[in-house]
C-alpha cells in the first residue's frame, strides 16, 4: 500500500496550487524535476549556475522546499548551484511507492539522488528534521561530503520535545488564528512577522497542518550516532541553533555537541524558523562556511 502525504486530495491540490505561488516569490529562474528512486519519485528544486559548487538542502519534517528557502535561494544561488529537495513522505511534491514504506533508507535515497545528478561530492544543509538527514548522510558517505550545515537541529534528537512544542496545535481544527499562534511558539519573540506579513506563507502553513499526513513521515527512522560517526561530524559539520530555539537550543543539546567537540554557532534572535528569522545571518554563515572559512 502506497502512503499517501496528504489527508486529502483536496488538500494536496491546494498546498501544490500554494507551492507554485511561492516559487513565483522566489524572483529566480529556477527548474523543477522528478527524479526516480527505489522509494518513489523525488521532486527537487534547481537554481543558480551549474558551475558553481554544488549545494544539496533538506527542508523540515512537515513542510517543503517552495516554504523553507523562500529568503535564502536568491543569496545562496549566486554562490551555489543549489538543488533543495522535497523529503519524500513530507508535503511536498515528491511522490512514494510501495517500497517507502517497506525498506525506506534515508542514505540509499540520497545517494541515489545524487547518483541521478552525477554528483561524487558535494555540500550539504538542512533544517531541522533536514538538519538530522544531512548529519546522517554524512556519517554514512562521508566522502561524498565536503562540509555539513544543520539548522535548527543538532546531534541529540528528542521526539517528545518536538511533540510537545507542536502541541496544541497541531490537534485544534486548521485556521489562521491556529498557524499565528504556533509560529510565535516556534520563532523568537517578535520575529514571527516574517511568516504573517507574508499571506500566501501563512496560507500554506495553514494548509499543512490540515491537510498534511504526519504518518506518512513516520517511515524516517532516527537513532543515536555511535562515536565513530560523531568523528566524523566533528571533522564536516557545523551547526547553526538559533537563542530562543526549545527545540535545538536546551542544555543536554548543547553539552553534547561540546562533548564531541562539533563546531556549532547560536544566532541571536531566533528561534526553530531560524533560517527565515534571520535570513540574511544564515546566508551569510552558508557562504561563509561552504566557502572556507572556518566556524
Amino acid at each position: 500500500m502506497v502512503v499517501n502525504p496528504f489527508k486529502k486530495d483536496e488538500g494536496k491540490v491546494l498546498v501544490h496550487e500554494s507551492y507554485q505561488r511561492l516559487l513565483d516569490q522566489w524572483g529566480i529562474p529556477v527548474q523543477e524535476e522528478d527524479i526516480p528512486t527505489s522509494y518513489g519519485q523525488t521532486h527537487i528544486i534547481t537554481a543558480g549556475q551549474s558551475i558553481h559548487p554544488p549545494l544539496l538542502l533538506f527542508h523540515g519534517v512537515g513542510d517543503n522546499s517552495a516554504l523553507m528557502w523562500i529568503y535564502n535561494i536568491s543569496e545562496l544561488s549566486k554562490h551555489f548551484y543549489v538543488i533543495a529537495v522535497d523529503t519524500i513522505g513530507g508535503p511536498g511534491k515528491s511522490k512514494p511507492n510501495t517500497n517507502y514504506n517497506k525498506t525506506f533508507d534515508q542514505a540509499i535515497w540520497i545517494d541515489q539522488i545524487l547518483q541521478h545528478l552525477k554528483f561524487d561530492s558535494i555540500n550539504i544543509a538542512g533544517v531541522s528534521n533536514g538538519a538530522y538527514l544531512a548529519s546522517y548522510y554524512t556519517i554514512t558517505n562521508p566522502s561524498k561530503v565536503n562540509k555539513m550545515v544543520g539548522l535548527a537541529g543538532g546531534i541529540k534528537v528528542s521526539m517528545l520535545k518536538m511533540m510537545m512544542l507542536f502541541l496544541p496545535e497541531a490537534l485544534l481544527p486548521s485556521s489562521d488564528k491556529t498557524t499565528r499562534k504556533l509560529l510565535r511558539k516556534l520563532c523568537a519573540p517578535n520575529t514571527s512577522i516574517v511568516f504573517e506579513n507574508n499571506e500566501e506563507l501563512m496560507s500554506q502553513w495553514t494548509y499543512l497542518l490540515k491537510y498534511f499526513n504526519n504518518r506518512s513521515m513516520m517511515v524516517h527512522k532516527y537513532r543515536k550516532f555511535t562515536t565513530n560517526e560523531l568523528s566524523i561530524l566533528k571533522e564536516k559539520a557545523f551547526y547553526l541553533i538559533g537563542e530562543y530555539d526549545r527545540l535545538s537550543n536546551y542544555p543536554g543539546a548543547i553539552e553534547e555537541l561540546e562533548r564531541n567537540k562539533i563546531a556549532y554557532r547560536i544566532i541571536p534572535n531566533a528561534g526553530h524558523g531560524i533560517n527565515h528569522e534571520q535570513a540574511d545571518r544564515v546566508n551569510e554563515e552558508l557562504i561563509n562556511y561552504f566557502g572556507g572559512r572556518n566556524p
